[in-house]
């Protein structure tokens, strides 16, 4: 394994159209699959959309629409494997945290799985991510 894809990379995979998806499924294309991976927080990240959605529902039919969400976003999880928020990942988060920057707590931490495992982040967020020393960052939407 090779690349973690951060969240906006896996959520133009899941959306299945546009240009960035176009591009970024091409480039995919020249790898095998098991180069691949996702975080257990991108995981987090995208369950918590759904939950949101659910509780902002003002009738069952987004309800029922909501739970979809939820029950696709297991269905494609299990495609890539999941790479968890480890111990290491823990040290290599609290380091970070140390160096007081500017980062959100989510992106913090998936930039901690990818440095922790010597992973590359494919992600469009070069501003945010592009603080954090020592991260390899690509955008394959371009």
């Amino acid at each position: 394994m090779k690349y973690l894809l951060d969240t906006d990379h896996l959520s133009m995979l899941q959306r299945q159209a546009g240009r960035d998806f176009s591009n970024l499924s091409t480039r995919m294309a020249h790898y095998p699959l098991s180069d691949f991976a996702v975080s257990t927080v991108t995981f987090h990240e995208q369950m918590l959309g759904s939950h949101a959605y659910i509780n902002r529902a003002r009738n069952l039919i987004d309800v029922v629409k909501g739970y979809a969400m939820m029950t696709r976003l297991v269905t494609d999880f299990k495609v890539l494997p999941l790479i968890s928020f480890d111990a290491s990942a823990a040290t290599t988060f609290d380091q970070l945290q140390s160096q007081r920057m500017q980062l959100a707590k989510m992106d913090a931490r998936i930039a901690a799985i990818a440095l922790s495992r010597g992973l590359i982040l494919l992600t469009r967020n070069h501003q945010d991510f592009g603080k954090v020393s020592g991260l390899l960052i690509e955008d394959w939407t371009v």
